[in-house]
């Protein structure tokens, strides 16, 4: 045994660490469960890679989900501090997801042909996680619920999320509950369409904005928001570029347009007063 060998011996010992115990670093992971996940369709090298981005990327995603919840309770709520917090964390989340895709990419067009075929007709547009940060956050489009009706199980809470309001709508209600002039169309509406932006509530976010001192809570709000939306298209981006880079401009897997149908997702807008309100101040 080496010397560090001895010595971590010697760490573990003076700390009285023993592995008969009630639960370890790894049932309390469930790490057998989760390490056993990875079961390549090939014997290429670049599969394994494939498959722990994306399942990395999924458990990222439920923790997005989870914070977002939260967020939005607390907001609805007008516990705008413990907020906040959450708001910040779902950006750095973001972030980490954003950073899968440069790990990613360094696979290349003859690595990922090499597998590629025996992903079938599965798709990240299958992703009802993604679908579900997506409606939460204010893109409600009915049609991308189809490809779930097949599974009650994630059907349903998708449709439940589809019509429940969008963390910008909770805002919205929060900005009248403040005090703030907004039409009774912003207020109570169908919230499985999409939101259409009003003048007044710009007017709104144009009045926290000029008068910050005033309205600090709302003015962190806003720009928690802004923030959130945009790491969310940074991540969209990186995502186009990687799918770029990999397949150029081959449908995906799925039957998309690949690189082109996530182009047109580049140009959706969650908060699109908060970005209207930045030219006129």
């Amino acid at each position: 045994m080496t010397e560090t060998g001895k010595s971590d011996l010697r760490a573990v010992e003076s700390e009285n660490i023993h592995w008969d115990q009630d639960i370890s670093y790894g049932g309390y992971l469930n790490l057998d469960k989760l390490l056993d996940c990875q079961n390549p369709r090939t014997d290429s090298h670049d599969e394994m890679l494939f498959l722990v981005i994306h399942q990395a990327s999924e458990l990222w995603m439920k923790l997005c989900i989870h914070e977002l919840a939260a967020a939005m309770e607390h907001i609805k709520n007008d516990n705008l501090g413990a907020s906040f917090k959450m708001l910040a964390r779902i950006s750095r989340i973001q972030g980490q997801l954003r950073q899968s895709w440069d790990v990613l990419s360094t696979m290349t067009p003859s690595d990922y042909s090499s597998f590629r075929d025996k992903l079938g007709q599965s798709s990240g547009f299958q992703s009802f996680q993604y679908r579900a940060i997506e409606f939460a956050l204010g893109n409600k489009n009915a049609k991308l619920l189809e490809v779930h009706r097949s599974k009650p199980e994630r059907y349903e809470p998708l449709k439940a999320t589809l019509e429940a309001p969008s963390i910008y709508d909770l805002c919205i209600e929060l900005l009248s509950k403040r005090g703030f002039n907004i039409p009774e169309e912003c207020l109570n509406r169908d919230w499985s369409l999409p939101y259409e932006p009003s003048d007044a509530v710009e007017a709104a976010w144009a009045t926290v904005y000029r008068e910050t001192g005033k309205y600090w809570e709302l003015y962190e709000l806003a720009e928690k928001l802004v923030d959130l939306e945009h790491q969310f298209q940074m991540w969209r981006f990186s995502h186009m570029k990687t799918v770029e880079r990999i397949i150029g401009y081959r449908k995906g897997t799925g039957g998309t347009g690949g690189v082109s149908f996530l182009v047109k997702a580049l140009d959706l807008r969650f908060f699109p007063e908060l970005w209207n309100v930045r030219t006129g101040l």
